[in-house]
């Protein structure tokens, strides 16, 4: 199973499309060079973001895999025990 985790990476500063990476003072004067700041910082590439154009927020986006859990089992002819 794929488990996907948004990490909040920059935040929209108006007016315009000026962005501010998260703990970082200097506003970047595009989404592109937000992007580019980010991905040049970044020890972990990120492969994917999500833009939240209404929230003014954006994320990268971090996949991991978890082991598929066990199917349950069941002891409706004796065959285990519970």
């Amino acid at each position: 199973m794929v488990k996907e985790t948004n990490i909040l990476i920059a935040e929209r500063v108006p007016p315009g499309d000026r962005w501010s990476l998260v703990g970082d003072e200097k506003v970047h004067p595009s989404l592109t060079d937000a992007l580019n700041a980010y991905f040049e910082m970044a020890t972990l590439k990120p492969i994917a973001y999500r833009l939240e154009p209404m929230n003014s927020k954006l994320y990268a986006i971090k996949n991991s895999t978890e082991p598929d859990p066990e199917p349950k089992k069941y002891s409706i002819y004796g065959d285990y025990t519970i």
